[in-house]
């Protein structure tokens, strides 16, 4: 088990990412701030050691994808949010950048994941496809198939990538 410093200095680091990724998923505060304490549970309640920091954040990348699918098949989950509440509940968006993230939040879990964690927190496709368990090459056609569906949403004609 990790001492409460290492937890605290973890929550310090990480917090903000994590509540992303939990609100990209669920859409509702409520169930961000749940899935946010389990994950810091999770983390807390952990007895190996990270190998480096990157190794630490990938694996509450991971935990949290993880445990935001199981909020979601959870038989206590089953109210929708819209889209347009979610852009109004979500911090420092741009008035501009509103209906590209309703269009993000609206693609389906693995193009939103791989599209998240390329665009938004900057992550290669080889290290996308270690963090979801895929391959490099499965990552690069969620991508490319996650942009055509984005382009098509904002009708963008692909001039400029």
């Amino acid at each position: 088990m990790l001492s409460g410093q290492e937890v605290n200095d973890a929550v310090e680091k990480y917090a903000d990412m994590i509540k992303r990724i939990c609100f990209y998923h669920l859409k509702d505060p409520a169930d961000t701030e749940d899935v946010f304490q389990n994950v810091f549970l999770k983390y807390m309640l952990r007895n190996e050691p990270f190998t480096d920091s990157e190794h630490e954040k990938a694996w509450l990348i991971r935990v949290t994808l993880n445990a935001c699918r199981d909020h979601l098949r959870s038989l206590f989950r089953h109210r929708m949010v819209p889209l347009e509440q979610v852009a109004e509940l979500a911090a420092d968006v741009p008035e501009d950048h509103r209906e590209v993230l309703e269009a993000v939040l609206s693609l389906p879990g693995r193009y939103k994941d791989a599209i998240y964690l390329h665009y938004y927190e900057g992550y290669t496709a080889a290290e996308i496809g270690t963090i979801l368990g895929k391959k490099e090459n499965t990552v690069y056609s969620l991508l490319s198939r996650g942009r055509g569906m984005l382009k098509e949403r904002l009708g963008g004609d692909g001039s400029s990538e």
